[in-house]
């Protein structure tokens, strides 16, 4: 940064103005002192991502149980099969999953085996980041940019859980940096390695990767060098990157013989295209997602949301929203116009405002995207927009910052310190009773350094202060934006997560529907996390099924309560408060007998461990059982394939009843496992293909009580 006294004279408008914007920019080589503190944030981020890494377990069971099946077979790894036995797959493509299998293929099943390829992630998005926004901005916003995506709660949560989530985020970096080299030069290489990421990003969460390609097609189009002709060409050829990158993987899905390959989970007729376009694509946005459980059109509360909670503009700033992402959210918005406003007369190629064009695209596009979207949505979502608000947030800090001896300038930024410290003591409000002193003392350094800030043109004007006063009153001015979402990571990082729905930062006090089926906790109850793996699935019931430490997934910690393949004794916290029926981030689910089990999984006890075991090697599936999460539990313990019926929510149409039948004529399955209690697994009275298979089982076949798990011997008929 420059010091006061340069930045005290004035500069000419124009093109020059913007030439100001960028002038600390460098693409050359790092010096050995800028090095130093680049390679002291990544070690910062990554000892953040992997601190206690291990306590999570699995995580999500889901994705765990998806990378274990990839580790065991070939085939399932390349469609993203949920079990070794490649009957379906998870409802998503299979791109996020080949880090973790590969992981687990070379070092054994275990937490950190899953988990690091995400911390990993996490890091590279750090430092691509870093080195978009340094390339026009300079070495210190760089550095701002990086540090801030790695504070940022969401971000913290997301990089450190197994989710797609990790991988879309460095994808679209990437892809995003990508376009903003190609906006300095006539080569084609960027343009086609743009579309290469938005491809793979493509395969790692299907159409979510390409809401933000809009803002950056008419932004090359417009501010690229070159004739317009020239730059269209580019641009198709991007475009046919793209489409190759991701197309192979949809030309397979639907030309490979549908008999022998697994079935494509969360679509009603097995078609990759369908998931993309109905459940993961167009059913998102309308709330119209067959297959789907909790959410629907007209299913929600107020604002016009379905059951995921209301819509509209302040969705992102709600209780259940705000503390995941939104700290930073208005000062990025009102950077992004100061960035627009100084650069407004620059020249049509100025790479300087097409940076602040690209960014502000990215975050008005998918801000918007999530505002408004109908159908499924959860908290975690939000991470997609974490980088472009520290991309933004830095750029027009360092903008500004430059300019500050103007009063315009310093006026901006006083009232984006002071907004957002008042900001983050209301986020800080919601959570009721932790860290009281922080939600005052942050609105007072906001206070202090709004005013020294506002001062800086009368300073500068008068006296010749020392340098250290500017980058004392920069400093107290960062720390007062940042201290809310810092303080919330911290939180988010020594806290364990587990199961399908998770959010960061401490319980908060909620008014209305959240980001999971049936809204939140009613209005003003606290919500709860859970830190031990206990609860309410089929088969005894609770959350995942963690490892014990080791790559094989037991460890030396002991058995507790007659369990086997379960997780090691987690610290209870606030778990013996915790309510019947919530998820391991406290979303209120229902229970047995609705979804019980399908977000979380089953328990796993020792007993039914060792029944499924024995001659495991005689069949494809040692068992079948309702839901993912649940097929995931007893899949981990044993490291055998278990069968998903109905995948994901149960509602699925595979396996048919006849299909079935033939498996079980064929000995190809084992147990059906019906759980207990009347949880999805053990519900004859429900409708569709797994009540059928399951009153079919009931029927015909054996009860074989474990524990108060309910499982039937597929082998022995009944009066055999």
């Amino acid at each position: 940064m420059t010091t006061a006294h340069t930045s005290a004279h004035p500069l000419p408008r124009g093109r020059a103005a913007s030439a100001d914007a960028s002038s600390s920019g460098s693409a050359g080589p790092l010096p050995r002192r800028e090095r130093a503190a680049y390679w002291a944030l990544l070690a910062a981020t990554a000892a953040l991502f992997l601190w206690g890494l291990g306590a999570s377990g699995y995580a999500n069971s889901f994705y765990a149980a998806a990378a274990q099946a990839g580790a065991a077979s070939w085939k399932a790894m390349l469609f993203g099969s949920l079990d070794a036995g490649n009957a379906i797959t998870v409802d998503k493509p299979p791109a996020a999953l080949w880090p973790m299998a590969l992981s687990v293929r070379l070092f054994g099943l275990g937490s950190w085996q899953i988990l690091v390829p995400q911390a990993l992630m996490g890091v590279g998005t750090v430092a691509v980041l870093y080195a978009a926004v340094r390339r026009r901005f300079g070495h210190g916003c760089g550095l701002l940019a990086g540090a801030l995506l790695a504070l940022t709660p969401v971000a913290a949560l997301m990089f450190r859980f197994n989710n797609p989530d990790a991988l879309l985020c460095l994808l679209t970096v990437s892809a995003i940096a990508c376009v903003l080299r190609a906006l300095e030069d006539t080569r084609t290489k960027w343009p086609v390695l743009a579309g290469v990421c938005f491809g793979l990003a493509f395969l790692t969460k299907t159409l979510q990767a390409w809401v933000i390609l809009p803002p950056l097609v008419l932004v090359y189009l417009v501010c690229a060098p070159g004739r317009p002709l020239h730059r269209s060409g580019r641009l198709l050829l991007g475009g046919l990157a793209m489409v190759v990158s991701c197309g192979w993987y949809v030309a397979l899905a639907e030309l490979w013989p549908a008999g022998s390959r697994p079935y494509m989970g969360g679509s009603q007729h097995n078609s990759f295209l369908e998931l993309t376009l109905g459940y993961n694509g167009l059913g998102r946005l309308t709330g119209d997602e067959t297959g789907s459980v909790g959410g629907g059109p007209g299913k929600g509360g107020p604002g016009g949301g379905g059951g995921w909670g209301p819509t509209g503009l302040g969705r992102l700033f709600n209780d259940s929203m705000g503390g995941q992402i939104a700290w930073l959210l208005p000062a990025a918005l009102i950077l992004l116009a100061a960035g627009l406003v100084v650069t407004r007369r620059a020249a049509r190629t100025d790479a300087t405002r097409a940076a602040f064009l690209i960014w502000g695209g990215a975050l008005l596009t998918t801000a918007a995207t999530f505002s408004f979207m109908s159908g499924i949505f959860h908290e975690y979502y939000n991470i997609a927009l974490a980088p472009y608000i520290c991309a933004l947030v830095a750029m027009g800090w360092t903008l500004l910052w430059r300019r500050r001896a103007r009063p315009a300038a310093s006026a901006a930024l006083a009232v984006t310190v002071a907004g957002t410290a008042v900001w983050s003591a209301v986020l800080l409000g919601r959570a009721d009773g932790w860290l009281p002193w922080l939600r005052w003392a942050v609105p007072a350094a906001g206070a202090l350094a709004a005013v020294a800030l506002a001062a800086q043109p009368w300073v500068s004007r008068r006296t010749a202060s020392p340098r250290w006063v500017s980058w004392s009153v920069a400093g107290l001015g960062l720390v007062a934006m940042a201290a809310g979402p810092t303080a919330y990571t911290l939180n988010t990082v020594a806290t364990p997560h587990s199961g399908s729905i998770v959010t960061a930062g401490p319980a908060v006090a909620r008014g209305g529907p959240g980001g999971g089926p049936g809204g939140g906790p009613a209005p003003g109850r606290p919500r709860r996390r859970r830190r031990s793996w206990r609860g309410g699935g089929p088969g005894g019931g609770g959350g995942p099924q963690p490892p014990r430490g080791t790559p094989g997934g037991h460890g030396s910690n002991g058995k507790a309560d007659g369990d086997t393949g379960g997780p090691p004794a987690a610290p209870r916290g606030d778990a013996q408060g915790q309510a019947p029926g919530r998820s391991t981030d406290g979303h209120a689910r229902p229970g047995r007998g609705g979804m019980g089990g399908l977000l979380d999984g089953s328990r796993v006890s020792g007993r039914a461990k060792k029944l499924l075991e024995e001659d495991a090697e005689r069949y494809t599936w040692v068992g079948a059982t309702t839901g993912s999460q649940n097929a995931a539990s007893y899949q981990l313990a044993t490291g055998r394939p278990v069968m998903a019926l109905g995948g994901f929510n149960g509602s699925d149409p595979y396996p048919t009843l006849a299909r079935f039948e033939e498996y079980v004529k064929e000995g190809r399955i084992h147990y059906f496992i019906a759980g207990s209690g009347g949880g999805p697994g053990g519900d004859p009275g429900g409708s569709g293909t797994a009540s059928r298979i399951s009153a079919w089982v009931r029927k015909h076949f054996t009860k074989v009580a474990v524990g108060d798990s309910v499982f039937y011997d597929l082998t022995r008929p009944k009066g055999s």
